[in-house]
C-alpha cells in the first residue's frame, strides 16, 4: 500500500478532508458486536475511511435501509451455472454477492492448467471479485477418465501463481485417509504454501475424520445430517452449509446452528444455475432461508460475510468497518434482504436488481477451452446392459440431494441380456460415454427416481470428469442424443420419439454458453419444462444437475463412471448383477 493512500485515508477518517463517497442515512449492521448503528459510512479510495458523521465529493441518501457487507458465496463452481466468470458477475452482483471463493475444477478436469488461466482471465472482466482454488482432484479418482490430470507436481506448480487463492475440495478422502503418497504430497504442497485448503468428506466419522482433519484440511460443504455437521465441527472444521440447485442441505443443517457454533458455520452455493439466482437469488436467498429458520439475522449475515473472510484469510472485507474494502450491501430490511444498491470497492455496481458494472469478454482466452468433446467407435450395441440375471442394482435419487441409495430392483431382459423398460418400475438406462481420450469407453448402468417415461436426455455436464451422460427409455433414443451432442459440441439434448426437440450449446469445454446469463436461463427452462411436462421427468428432481451428479464417483453410495458401475461405500467397481 502506498503512504500517500494511508495519509489520504487518515485525513478522510479524521474529517480533515472530504471522502470520496458518504452513504448516509442507514442503518449499519456491525457484525463485529451484532449492534445495528444509524450512521454515515466514509469511503475513500475505495476503502472505509470512518463510521460517523462525514461529508463528501458523493452523498448517497440511503433511505433508512439496512447497510450490510458485500456477500461471500463460500464455495462455487461457476461452471455449473452454464455461464462464463464474466455472466456470473452480472447475475449475482445485483443480489449483493461482491466475492467468490470458486473451484474450477469442472473445466479444469477437460481443459487441465489452460481451463484454469482461462477462468483466472475471464475474471478480469467482471466487477465481481473471484478468488479461485487450485484443483485438487483432476481427476477425482482414478476410476474415470478426464481430459487432464493434475499431479502433485503440477498442482505445486499452479499454487505459485499471484491468482491461486487456494487448494480446491479434496475429494479423494480415502487417499488422504490411508495415506496415498500422490494425494499427501498434494496436501503438503497446499500447507508450504500457506493456503486453505478445502475438503469434502461426505460422511466421514470417528478416527478417520481424525486423520482427515489431522493433515490441516480446513472445510466441508458435504454435510448431510445435523450429527454428521457437529461431529465435524468439534474437530475444528468450518462447516459450509449448501443451498445449490441441486444439492439443498441448509434446512436440515440450520437446526444445529447454534450460538456457540454459528461463528464457524458459512454459507455456500457449491452449484446454482442462473434460473435459480434469477428467481430466488443467491446468497441472499440464503440469508432469507435462515431466518425462515429462526436463525438471528445478524448470525446470518456473519454466516455470509465475516465468517468466510475469516475462514478464508479475506482480512480486507467481511464487514464495515475502517480499513476494510468498501464492499456494501444496502437492503430493505433483515428478514426479505431486498438488495437495493450494492458497491464493490466504494464504485456502485447494482441497483434495483440492475447491473451496472463491466462484462468484458476475453474471447481470445476462450478459444482456448473450445472443441472439447471426442468419442470413438460409439455404436448402438454399446449401449447394451448385457446383464446376466434379472435381478440387478439400480442408482436410486434422493431429491434434493447428490447422495445416492444402493438399491436392488428385479427387470427384464432381451435374449442379449439388454434391460426392457417398464414404465411401471420408474427404473431407465443411464450411460456415461468417454469424451476426452477416445477409449472408446461406455458404461450402462440403471436408475432409479429419475421419473422420464419416454425419450431421452444427454448432455456433458457430468461431475467431475464431465464425460457424456445420457439417460432415456431405448437405445435409439439415446443414440440420438449423443450423437446431436458430438455434432454441437458440448451441452444439453432433449429427444422425444427418435427427434431432437431441445438443444442448449455450451461450446466452452462442453460445459459453459458463450451467450448472456438470461439466455442461458431461458435455455434451462425450456429443457426443464420439457422434460418434466412432457417426458414425465419428477418434478422434485432438477433434471441436469442431478443427472450430471449420478457420475460422481466420491459420492455415496452407487453411482457410474466412464469404466463401470461403482459402489462409493466400497470404493471399488460393482457388477450390475445383484
Amino acid at each position: 500500500m502506498r503512504i500517500e493512500e494511508i495519509k489520504k485515508r487518515i485525513q478522510v477518517a479524521s474529517g480533515r478532508e472530504k471522502a470520496d463517497l458518504v452513504i448516509k442515512n442507514c442503518k449499519i449492521v456491525n457484525v463485529y458486536t451484532g449492534e445495528i448503528i444509524e450512521d454515515d459510512i466514509a469511503i475513500t479510495e475505495g476503502k472505509i475511511a470512518g463510521i460517523g458523521e462525514y461529508d463528501g465529493d458523493q452523498i448517497i441518501d440511503a433511505k433508512g435501509a439496512y447497510a450490510i457487507p458485500g456477500l461471500i458465496d463460500s464455495h462455487i463452481h461457476i461452471e455449473s451455472a452454464f455461464v462464463t466468470p464474466e455472466e456470473m458477475g452480472s447475475l449475482v452482483v445485483p443480489r449483493g454477492t461482491t466475492t467468490m471463493i470458486a473451484d474450477p475444477h469442472e473445466i479444469v478436469n477437460v481443459c487441465g492448467q489452460a481451463g484454469f488461466e482461462y477462468m483466472v482471465e475471464a475474471a478480469k472482466g467482471t466487477d465481481l471479485e473471484i478468488k479461485y482454488q487450485v484443483p485438487s482432484c483432476v481427476p477425482a479418482t482414478p476410476f474415470e477418465h478426464s481430459g487432464a490430470v493434475i499431479d502433485s507436481n503440477a498442482l505445486e506448480k499452479l499454487l505459485s501463481l499471484e491468482d491461486a487463492f487456494g487448494v480446491g475440495e479434496m475429494m479423494n478422502f480415502p487417499g488422504v485417509v490411508y495415506a496415498d503418497e500422490e494425494v499427501i504430497r498434494k496436501v503438503a504442497s497446499g500447507l508450504q504454501a500457506n493456503k486453505v485448503i478445502d475438503g469434502h468428506a461426505p460422511g466421514l466419522t470417528g478416527k478417520e475424520l481424525n486423520a482427515y482433519v489431522a493433515t490441516g484440511i480446513r472445510t466441508d460443504h458435504e454435510c448431510f445430517t445435523v450429527e454428521e455437521m457437529q461431529e465435524k465441527l468439534r474437530c475444528g472444521m468450518y462447516i459450509l452449509l449448501r443451498e445449490g440447485s441441486a444439492s439443498k442441505n441448509l434446512r436440515a443443517l440450520l437446526q444445529g446452528v447454534t450460538k456457540e457454533n454459528s461463528r464457524r458455520c458459512l454459507l455456500c452455493s457449491d452449484d446454482r444455475q442462473p434460473k435459480d439466482i434469477l428467481e430466488e437469488g443467491h446468497v441472499d436467498n440464503h440469508l432469507r432461508v435462515c431466518v425462515e429458520e429462526g436463525i438471528d439475522p445478524i448470525t446470518a449475515i456473519q454466516m455470509a460475510t465475516l465468517n468466510p473472510a475469516q475462514c478464508y484469510g479475506l482480512l480486507d472485507r467481511g464487514a464495515i468497518a475502517p480499513g476494510l474494502r468498501g464492499d456494501i450491501v444496502l437492503v430493505n430490511n433483515l428478514t426479505d434482504f431486498q438488495v437495493e444498491q450494492v458497491f464493490i470497492r466504494g464504485q456502485l455496481v447494482a441497483k434495483d436488481s440492475k447491473y451496472l458494472g463491466r462484462v468484458e469478454k476475453n474471447t481470445d482466452k476462450m478459444a482456448t477451452v473450445k472443441s472439447s468433446v471426442r468419442v470413438k467407435d460409439l455404436t448402438k450395441d454399446k449401449l447394451n446392459l448385457n446383464a446376466t440375471s434379472n435381478e440387478v442394482k439400480v442408482i436410486e435419487i434422493i431429491p434434493g440431494e447428490i447422495v445416492t441409495k444402493k438399491e436392488t430392483a428385479r427387470v427384464e431382459r432381451t435374449e442379449t441380456g439388454d434391460f426392457i423398460f417398464n414404465p411401471i418400475q420408474d427404473i431407465v438406462k443411464i450411460v456415461v460415454v468417454e469424451r476426452h481420450q477416445m477409449t472408446g469407453n461406455v458404461a450402462v448402468g440403471l436408475l432409479k427416481g429419475y421419473g422420464i417415461k419416454k425419450g431421452a436426455l444427454a448432455q456433458t455436464i457430468a461431475h467431475d470428469s464431465h464425460n457424456i451422460v445420457a439417460v432415456g427409455v431405448s437405445n435409439e433414443e439415446i443414440l440420438v442424443a449423443i450423437e446431436e451432442i458430438i455434432q454441437m459440441n458440448g451441452g444439453a439434448v432433449v429427444v422425444e420419439d427418435g427427434e431432437v426437440i431441445c438443444r442448449l450449446p455450451l461450446p466452452i469445454g462442453g460445459l459453459m454458453s458463450d451467450q448472456d446469463g438470461q439466455w442461458v436461463s431461458q435455455g434451462l427452462e425450456g429443457i426443464q419444462n420439457i422434460l418434466h411436462e412432457k417426458l414425465g421427468v419428477n418434478k422434485e428432481v432438477e433434471p441436469l444437475m442431478t443427472l450430471s451428479f449420478m457420475a460422481l464417483p466420491v459420492i455415496p453410495e452407487l453411482k457410474i463412471t466412464d469404466m463401470g458401475l461403482f459402489d462409493v461405500t466400497k470404493f471399488s467397481f460393482t457388477p450390475i448383477e445383484a
